[in-house]
């Protein structure tokens, strides 16, 4: 056996020796040192590449701002289809921000364990560069002797094979143990490098709703000129009124139209069981969490745009964007569903030919046929449907006729 091979050989005995283990305790701790495997280490750079996918498909479902611009100029003429498709790029935009918000959140908690899987790598490595520290210094006391005079210890021929054995465990071990070392290296090396990848994602989700967020405005605030611009051009000013005077009327077929199926599903009610949704004249809750002030108040008006007289049948809040939408009282979701003219829009049935109607939302919370108590949030605010601003259209109707909404409000 040669100097080298006896010294390492010395180091490894030493150091077990130093330790006190056995023969089982030391088959036990090569098994259990590391937990790093080839397989850990694939995983994680499967992780890498899917991380590095995630942030390309991310960039490529971001809203192209000029495009929708440009998809637009072609619906200028027509009122009505160009506010329905510029309500559609509005509702993905919507979309896409609450899909980044979401991975926002989920990307923080992947960091999160990614952090935690280094830190406990790192403590990995200081523990097995300790243990090499000790092994080091055992070597270096002991010498080279010490191997050699333990094997001419050997009381026989079989003592001296058992005693040989014994050494090329403890060279599997030292094996195994550089081995973990080399890979628990490795697997630090990736922790960080996906813990990178991961914060790059982070970075460009944050971005991407700062985007969106923008190119949202953007189309509002174009819309809201577009339509004012439409409505106040003296050429279109003939058609414009006359479409506004049709989409009006289409608005009150729509609603009509809804109070006559409820109608007659409620007679089927009646005759099958008996009972029937009642209002018991209780006060509404005021429908909004906050709001700026009253934009529009319920009756007849001049419209700002068109100079014509128009009975306005709601009262409209003007409040920020986003701002909590309420049921005012309790009932049943008739329609959540989108218009043209009302856009998003939530219509609530109270009982006795009572209704309420919440127009022009960002959002919608609820479902055709959900039961709602007072004062839940049903919507956000928002400008969609022919508005020109984000604001709360709030409508009462009782038995089949637009009623002021003063005489059931309470703030």
């Amino acid at each position: 056996m040669n100097k080298k091979k006896k010294g390492f050989l010395c180091l490894a005995l030493c150091l077990i020796l130093t330790v006190s283990f056995g023969m089982q305790g030391l088959r036990v701790n090569a098994t259990n040192m590391s937990s790093i495997t080839s397989d850990s280490i694939r995983n994680k750079q499967d992780q890498i590449k899917q991380a590095e996918k995630e942030r390309e498909q991310m960039k490529s479902n971001l809203s192209n701002l000029e495009q929708i611009k440009k998809d637009l100029e072609t619906q200028k003429t027509n009122l009505k289809n160009y506010v329905t498709q510029l309500d559609q790029n509005l509702s993905q935009i919507e979309q896409n921000i609450a899909d980044l918000k979401n991975k926002i959140t989920a990307k923080e908690e992947e960091i999160a364990k990614t952090q935690a899987e280094l830190d406990a790598a790192l403590e990995r490595e200081e523990n097995q560069k300790d243990a090499m520290i000790r092994r080091i210094r055992i070597m270096y006391e002991k010498g080279d002797s010490y191997i050699l005079d333990m094997m001419l210890k050997a009381e026989s021929f079989s003592d001296f094979l058992n005693r040989a054995d014994f050494m090329d465990l403890i060279m599997a071990y030292d094996r195994q143990q550089w081995k973990d070392f080399m890979e628990n290296r490795k697997y630090i090396e990736l922790c960080k490098e996906e813990l990178e990848a991961e914060k790059a994602i982070l970075d460009e989700a944050k971005a991407g709703v700062e985007q969106e967020q923008a190119n949202m405005e953007a189309l509002i605030d174009q819309k809201n000129r577009d339509i004012t611009a439409y409505e106040s051009d003296i050429t279109n000013k003939e058609q414009a009124i006359k479409e506004y005077k049709q989409s009006i009327a289409d608005q009150d077929a729509e609603i009509a139209a809804l109070e006559a199926a409820i109608a007659a599903e409620k007679k089927k009610i009646l005759e099958a069981s008996g009972t029937v949704l009642t209002y018991d004249g209780g006060t509404f809750k005021f429908p909004l969490a906050t709001y700026t002030r009253i934009s529009d108040d319920y009756g007849n008006r001049i419209h700002p745009t068109l100079g014509i007289e128009q009975f306005h049948n709601g009262v409209d809040f003007a409040a920020p964007k986003g701002t909590a939408i309420y049921a005012a009282y309790d009932g049943q979701v008739v329609a959540a569903t989108y218009s043209n003219t009302m856009g998003n829009y939530v219509m609530i049935d109270h009982g006795g030919g009572l209704y309420t109607i919440y127009m022009h939302a960002s959002a919608l919370y609820v479902s055709k046929d959900d039961i709602v108590v007072r004062g839940e949030t049903i919507a956000a605010v928002g400008s969609t449907g022919r508005s020109t601003g984000n604001h709360l259209h709030f409508s009462v109707r009782k038995d089949g006729a637009y009623t002021s909404p003063w005489n059931y409000l309470s703030q």
